[in-house]
């Protein structure tokens, strides 16, 4: 089966165009539009891979994605954080929230699907849940 990815964006016309691309690329797509939907969404799902805006109205991206990141269930799925803040420190600050990558916005819909094998790659690699609850590559 293929992998799960959850596409966390406040930004309908956003969401729609990452939703599209990866599916395009055989995968499957949740959705949210808040950190607090995206956490139900995570804990019900349990996606391979989660793709974080940080700027999100309510609770924002970093602290969805702390608080995915503490929660055991979610062990070793990556989070990869996108963002229009391509500011000095917008990076370091992602990743000390937990993120474990970051694309900038706007995404380049051409490099996202390799961005996205790598990134579920490296959950694979790291993840200590059973391989059978697991999806197979695309």
């Amino acid at each position: 089966m293929a992998p799960r990815i959850l596409v966390v964006e406040d930004n309908v016309d956003n969401r729609e165009l990452l939703v599209k691309v990866l599916v395009r690329q055989g995968y499957r797509v949740t959705e949210a539009a808040s950190g607090e939907e995206a956490l139900d969404m995570a804990a019900r799902e349990r996606p391979d891979l989660v793709l974080m805006d940080i700027n999100l109205s309510g609770m924002d991206g970093l602290e969805a994605t702390r608080r995915l990141k503490a929660d055991p269930r979610m062990g070793g799925v990556p989070v990869v954080a996108i963002t229009a803040y391509a500011m000095v420190g917008d990076r370091e600050r992602a990743l000390e929230a937990g993120c474990d990558g970051y694309i900038p916005k706007p995404v380049d819909v051409r490099a996202l699907p390799d961005h996205v094998a790598r990134f579920l790659r490296q959950g694979r690699d790291e993840d200590p849940r059973p391989p059978t609850s697991r999806g197979s590559p695309p």
